[in-house]
């Protein structure tokens, strides 16, 4: 199999080129805001706790609590029931020598009190409480600071809050933390084929599937996303809406009129009324790839096909959206696994071709291929759920062979 795109002269860049340049180009966002809407926002500031947590000490499980002076050692005892302590509804008194309190999980702990022994371990009569010969003191007490001593950092910055992160907050106290504002970005299509979802479908044209595509991709609560419609191949317009979203966005994404037939404007555009960082790399599928900026704005014009604009999205325009938000870089999780399918693979260029990965009653993983390879070819995408990810200067992979793999699940 000959791979057309890999004769083609001129520069390429390898991913981890392209990778570096995006990295060394994009400078993130400093603009803050506090809000209580947090969840997958990239948290701003550090945040440090206002109080103790637990604020109080407090029983473990629901039992007695007393004084480790009462137990008799290598003997039963048996104590006088003084009261209860609910959780949220303390014990008010004062608890003498002999005494010990019935106690509920979570609820305060009195001063007197050392331990907890659980209700399962006593025999109660009435007001008396049998406690056994092998009963321990300082058990079964959560102490004050426990989890977060007051003062002490809670999350550090930078980090996507989580829905844990969160309730870590909230059981400080904290409802508003301060976030990065969220990105403005807007993303189109480009090309006089793509025919809108709803209307009928005329001979020479498609639907436009790309725009649906970004919406789910670009669905993260730290981007505001606009949807810009279709452009038609017309020059002058294409840069006309080029100027006006980098006035508006952080961020514009297209797809289509990436690549080098006649009506693709993109980079022409660019260099037009921005500046053009790169526009091919040495990927499988997605080599058209141009990013560059205008103005202040970061511009990504992906290809067209909608299997090129998936990878390349994932692979490239996700760990930039990331880094200009301010959250912390993260590479992929990549491991190996046996590959049961053999695999067509021409060298010049870094394959992202689709698996359907699995594992075996052992813990082995296995990868099989999902289909039809072709970078217009949705449905074995839909059917995948990984990654096969062939190096450049891999030339076949036979069945048996060892591949890297990278799951869909953890990418966004």
């Amino acid at each position: 199999m000959i791979d057309v795109c890999s004769r083609e002269s001129g520069s390429v860049l390898s991913i981890e080129d392209a990778l570096d340049r995006i990295k060394a180009a994009i400078h993130p966002v400093n603009d803050t805001e506090k809000t209580a809407n947090a969840l997958g926002r990239v948290l701003a500031e550090s945040v440090y706790s206002p109080i103790n947590i637990p604020r109080d000490r407090n029983a473990a499980m629901d039992g007695y609590a007393f004084a480790g002076r009462d137990i008799v050692q290598g003997q039963a005892f048996t104590l006088s029931l003084a009261g209860t302590s609910w959780a949220g509804r303390p014990f008010q008194g004062q608890l003498q020598p002999g005494q010990c309190v019935r106690i509920f999980t979570g609820a305060v702990v009195p001063e007197q009190a050392d331990s907890v022994i659980m209700q399962e371990q006593v025999q109660a009569r009435g007001q008396s409480i049998h406690f056994p010969a092998d009963t321990q003191a300082l058990q079964n007490i959560r102490e004050i600071g426990e989890d977060v001593k007051q003062g002490a950092c809670l999350i550090t910055q930078p980090k996507k809050l989580t829905a844990i992160d969160l309730g870590l907050l909230a059981s400080a106290g904290i409802d508003r933390p301060i976030v990065k504002r969220q990105l403005k970005i807007a993303y189109f299509s480009t090309g006089d084929e793509l025919t809108a979802l709803g209307l009928p479908l005329e001979s020479g044209k498609i639907y436009d599937s790309n725009r649906t595509l970004l919406s789910g991709l670009l669905a993260d609560p730290c981007y505001d996303v606009v949807d810009l419609g279709v452009i038609p191949d017309d020059k002058q317009l294409l840069e006309d809406r080029f100027i006006e979203a980098s006035l508006n966005y952080d961020v514009i994404i297209t797809t289509g009129g990436a690549s080098v037939g006649e009506a693709d404007y993109v980079k022409e555009i660019l260099h037009s009324c921005g500046e053009v960082n790169f526009w091919k790399i040495a990927i499988k599928p997605g080599k058209p790839l141009a990013f560059g900026k205008i103005g202040q704005c970061y511009f990504f014009g992906l290809p067209g096909n909608p299997v090129a604009v998936i990878v390349t999205f994932q692979q490239l325009v996700a760990p930039a959206l990331r880094q200009l938000s301010g959250a912390p870089f993260a590479k992929p999780l990549r491991f190996i696994a046996t590959c049961s399918s053999a695999l067509k693979k021409s060298p010049g260029r870094q394959e992202y071709q689709r698996g359907i990965l699995s594992q075996d009653e052992h813990g082995e993983f296995f990868v099989a291929s999902a289909g039809k390879q072709g970078s217009h070819i949705l449905s074995s995408m839909s059917r995948s759920g990984c990654y096969i990810i062939l190096p450049k200067e891999c030339n076949v992979v036979q069945a048996g062979d060892r591949v890297i793999v990278e799951p869909f699940s953890l990418l966004i």
